[in-house]
């Protein structure tokens, strides 16, 4: 570690991608306006729940869909809801490193704890320009977990690539979507400096077995004190116990690891009694196949859930 890299509080646990609520509004884009009241209450429920903390402005929480006051104002209030109970990671993606610092500097401004960043959205960035994006975005100060997801942007953040990236000042951590559980030891071999957060749902145990610190999660939008309980069980290396509680979720988990991921979450939200609803397009509606395979395998975690323990 550099002597000038500064030491930042950490950005692991479960922190939850949240889920964004609407309601029908004529006037708003594509009829459907922002609830943030409902907002607040959900962002609340999660870390009462035992979440470490939330993630606004995820892919889940529809931020490509948002206008710029409403992105900004989802991020206010996550802020503002958590409080100091929980800490608040934004998500700041950007097609540009311009658009992306842009987003830091607004979430430095309202409180965030720190800044979750992919790589450039719709280009296929070089190394050179990774760098330098994750450079601009960093330059604001917050702490920053990059974020690898190569199904979507087409762009790797290897852990070779992630040795580089780990030297820019106040990044902490990296958000592994790969799927490759392989990536945790390599990324810990090749960047000790950086936090390995587990992306996928469905790799979540295997990752957190193999040292990753952290979850920043889909599914406990659904199941948040029995997310925590499994992170808990997984770091404690109690394996017997976390492996009892995580085969019966992992169908239902697989779901945000696919297209639809956010209307499986919000669907399996309706199951448990939260409020889900609506996407904004480019989202639309599961086919009636997909939701009934949703309901089926979220009523196999949901009743795994409520057998008495052991």
């Amino acid at each position: 570690m550099s002597p000038t890299k500064k030491h930042h509080p950490s950005l692991g646990g479960v922190v939850v991608a949240t889920a964004l609520p609407y309601y029908e509004d004529a006037s708003a884009p594509a009829g459907l306006a922002v609830d943030y009241d409902r907002y607040a209450e959900h962002c609340r429920w999660l870390v009462d729940n035992g979440c470490h903390g939330v993630g606004p402005n995820g892919s889940l929480g529809e931020y490509s869909s948002l206008t710029d006051a409403e992105r900004r104002t989802v991020a206010r209030t996550a802020v503002e809801a958590v409080g100091d109970s929980g800490t608040v990671v934004v998500g700041v993606h950007g097609v540009g490193s311009h658009q992306a610092r842009h987003w830091a500097e607004a979430a430095a401004e309202d409180g965030a704890d720190g800044v979750l960043c992919l790589p450039p959205t719709m280009y296929r960035a070089n190394r050179g320009e990774v760098l330098a994006h994750f450079e601009a975005v960093a330059s604001v100060g917050l702490p920053v977990m990059v974020y690898n997801n190569p199904i979507d942007t087409k762009v790797d953040l290897t852990p070779g690539l992630l040795a580089e990236i780990a030297q820019i000042d106040n990044v902490v951590a990296v958000k592994e979507f790969s799927g490759d559980v392989r990536r945790v030891l390599e990324i810990k071999e090749q960047a000790p400096d950086i936090e390995v957060i587990s992306g996928a749902d469905d790799v979540v145990l295997e990752s957190l077995l193999m040292g990753a610190t952290g979850w920043f999660a889909g599914f406990p939008n659904v199941f948040p004190a029995e997310s925590a309980r499994l992170f808990d069980l997984a770091t404690a290396g109690k394996l017997e116990e976390a492996r009892a509680l995580y085969e019966p979720l992992v169908a239902a988990f697989r779901w945000d690891s696919r297209t639809e991921f956010v209307q499986a979450i919000k669907l399996g939200m309706e199951q448990v009694g939260r409020f889900g609803g609506p996407c904004r397009p480019p989202r639309g509606p599961l086919t009636p196949q997909m939701r009934e395979q949703v309901q089926a395998d979220m009523a196999r975690a949901i009743a795994s859930l409520e057998q008495p323990a052991a």
